[in-house]
């Protein structure tokens, strides 16, 4: 499912790169924001801080709209709201953004967005325990972001990613989804 899913995205995105106006390949990094959204009440954690970085395609539709595939590394998880414990994720991030271009460099961005769990590790007291069983391998969220890019291609951008998928593969203890606030920087090569 996962490998017919990557296909059809690469299909979509070769014919779509094939008919662009123009497109700009650039590179991304920044800070995440991050934590995990439970049914319990109240939740048992709260945010962590982490980074992601990765290579991006902005290809042109018209002088107004363009599509935005990323390829991104995304350091997630979040703290315990009560002691010294963590849970760290890494995802490989696949977000494809449609985007209004405002004409002084401004833009509003949403789209969906694809993650495959490369690693996930708690830490309680000094110990670390590698917990990538125990979740789901493939999470699915929403972007919503502004950003900005000068003339000169240098860009700053903001993006919230939405969990919409439940990542905790028994679900005995409620679902459990990825909520992310990302502040970054970027940069397209002209």
């Amino acid at each position: 499912m996962k490998t017919k899913l990557m296909a059809a995205i690469a299909i979509c995105f070769f014919a779509i790169t094939a008919t662009a106006q123009k497109t700009e390949i650039g590179f991304k990094a920044g800070a995440n924001f991050a934590t995990l959204n439970t049914e319990a009440s109240p939740n048992p954690y709260k945010m962590k801080t982490g980074i992601h970085a990765g290579l991006l395609a902005h290809i042109h539709l018209t002088d107004k709209f363009a599509l935005q595939p990323e390829v991104v590394y995304s350091g997630q998880g979040a703290k315990a709201d009560s002691g010294p414990g963590e849970i760290n994720l890494g995802y490989l991030n696949v977000p494809i953004l449609g985007q209004y271009m405002f004409a002084n460099g401004f833009r509003l961005e949403t789209g969906p967005q694809a993650g495959i769990l490369l690693s996930a590790k708690t830490k309680y007291n000094g110990v670390t325990e590698d917990v990538k069983d125990e979740l789901k391998g493939f999470d699915f969220a929403w972007a919503f972001g502004l950003g900005y890019k000068s003339p000169m291609g240098l860009g700053v951008d903001a993006r919230y990613n939405l969990g919409l998928s439940d990542i905790n593969k028994d679900n005995t203890g409620g679902s459990v989804k990825n909520n992310v606030f990302q502040v970054g920087l970027f940069y397209q090569l002209k």
